[in-house]
This record gives C-alpha cells, structure tokens and sequence, in this order.
C-alpha cells in the first residue's frame, strides 16, 4: 500500500519561509504556500517528496519508505536539482522564475513568486471546452515562444500539459513544472521519463524513443486540442499502430479557423519527423496566421487548406 505523504503543518518555519497551508501536489513534490517573513511576500514553495517511494520521520525529514528505495529517492532528488538549475538559467516573462533554493530536512526547497490566476486544466474543465481561437493564440504564442527558449539552451520540457500552463490575469500563460526537464544532446530516451497520459508523445514512452523539440510540439498540440475538446486526446501508445483519431480540420472546420486546426494536426503528427521540428517552426507558422485577418474566422469555401495538413512557415 502507498504511504500517505505527510504535510509540513502551518506555521512551519523553513529558512525566513513560513508555511500557511499545502496548495497542491505532484507526483515528486508537496506545495505549500507560505510568507517570506523578511519582506511579507506570498510565496509558493515545493518541496521535493515523491510519493510511493518517500516518507517524513519523527524529525520532519524525507527519507526512503523502504530500504530498497534509497537509490531512487537519491535519484530524483538530483534531478530536482536540476530542475531548479534549468529554471534558474531560463529568464522569460512566461516561464515561472526561481526566487530562492534551500536545502532542509534531508530534501530540497524551490521557492517561487506565489502567481494569482487558475490553472488552465480548471479553465477548460469549468468551461467543457470551446476556448476561442484567440483564447489559443493568447495562451499557446507565449507558451511556444518559452519552449524555444528551452530548446535554445539544448533543454525539453517533457511535461507540457494543461495543468502545467498557469492562467495570470488577461489570461497572460505560465509555463509550470520543468521537473521532466531533459538534455536532449543524445536524441535518445533514457527511460525514466515522465509520461502524462493524452499529452506525451509516443517516444516518451519506450527507452530509446527519439526525443527532441519535436516531443514538446506534440505536447503543446494535445494541449489545443483539449482546449477545443474539452478532454485529454487518447493517450500516443493507443495511437499504434493503426491511428484512429480524427483530424481536428475533419470534425471543427465550421468552428475554428483552418490554420488553427492544421496545427493541431500537425503537431500531433505519430511520425515526429511530420511535425514541426521545434517550437520556433511552429510558433513562426501560427504568428503569420494569426497576424492575417483573413484567416482569423473559421474555414470555409475560399479558404486555401494548407497542403497534406502542414503549414509551411519559410516564406513570409
């Protein structure tokens, strides 16, 4: 049986951080928010305790819920460091900033800006889908224009979904969660990744799939579409071998501007060498849409369609 993962209680003082109530949790973390007593800000802290494999002893520490568990809990706790040396190097006004990183109670502690707003998984849920198109292009150009800040420093995200996308005012996005965070120099997965079921590509599952920018723009393209949908596309594996989703151009046409719907497509691509092979491609082809008011209203009969369902962004 798992082991229920224990908060640290309010009032709990970590550094100058004092802890006001747990406000979420992941699948390798506790987050909390808390005050900086220093200077009265509202903070987020997370705190690095991953369930199944960890516990809190008497004296508030993490430690290995069984013996044979501590090369593991090792392990991720490296790769919590990690996340935080990628953030600490990525300056973006839509990826979440490291403000503090501390070591307590034998784990880490990132401390971050608390961000008001909502989560987009809540925003679709609430609404059951049928964001608008500009909805899309509000939320997914900056997000796009973060990930190829992340590519550009030779890094994946690995994680991008919904309920990592963080709505501020004026539905101004926030890219959550580089905890998958992955150098992709070698191309290859090493396995151990994490995989979110609807948003992660193919690749991600099997040790030696092909990973690169490619896998964020499926990603980022599952994302959309659970925006339009109003759920998780079926998960990449139940995609093979013989893929039965339906184009999104195929069931919204009448809805949704072609171009948005093709990008879709084409980034959910099975093949990762018929998608855009970065972000940058993608975001490109969407800003010369977007910026196009032609092409701003769902399709119709004088719409040119975009051939074989690419979108072709070297020209212009």
């Amino acid at each position: 049986m798992t082991p229920e993962r224990e908060n640290l209680a309010p009032g709990t003082l970590l550094a100058s951080y004092r802890i006001v109530e747990r406000i979420g949790t992941g699948g390798f973390s506790l987050i909390y928010l808390a005050v900086d007593e220093e200077s009265g800000d509202e903070v987020v802290l997370k705190e690095y305790m991953p369930k199944r494999i960890a516990v809190r002893d008497a004296l508030g520490c993490i430690a290995p819920a069984q013996p044979e568990f501590t090369e593991a809990l090792w392990r991720g706790r490296r790769l919590f460091f990690q996340e935080v040396k990628a953030m600490a190097s990525l300056h973006h006004p839509n990826i979440l900033a490291v403000r503090d990183f501390f070591l307590a109670n034998d784990t880490g502690y990132l401390v971050t800006r608390y961000q008001r707003g909502r989560n987009l998984w809540a925003y679709i849920r609430a609404r059951q889908g049928g964001l608008s198109p500009t909805f899309l292009l509000e939320v997914f150009l900056p997000i796009l224009d973060a990930l190829a800040l992340i590519h550009s420093h030779g890094l994946l995200h690995l994680d991008v979904k919904p309920s990592n996308i963080h709505l501020r005012h004026g539905h101004e996005p926030l890219l959550l969660d580089l905890g998958a965070v992955h150098q992709f120099d070698r191309g290859t997965n090493p396995g151990g990744q994490i995989v979110s079921a609807g948003f992660s590509p193919a690749e991600q599952y099997y040790r030696g799939g092909l990973l690169g920018p490619w896998s964020d723009v499926y990603a980022v393209g599952a994302s959309m579409r659970a925006c339009i949908e109003g759920r998780p596309p079926p998960p990449a594996v139940e995609r093979q071998p013989q893929d039965r989703l339906k184009p999104m151009k195929r069931l919204y046409r009448k809805r949704y501007p072609l171009f948005l719907l093709e990008s879709v497509d084409w980034s959910m691509a099975m093949d990762t060498s018929e998608r855009p092979q970065s972000a940058a491609q993608l975001l490109a082809a969407l800003r010369k849409f977007a910026d196009s008011p032609s092409t701003a209203e769902p399709a119709n009969d004088h719409h040119e369609p975009i051939a074989g369902g690419r979108i072709d962004s070297t020209s212009g």
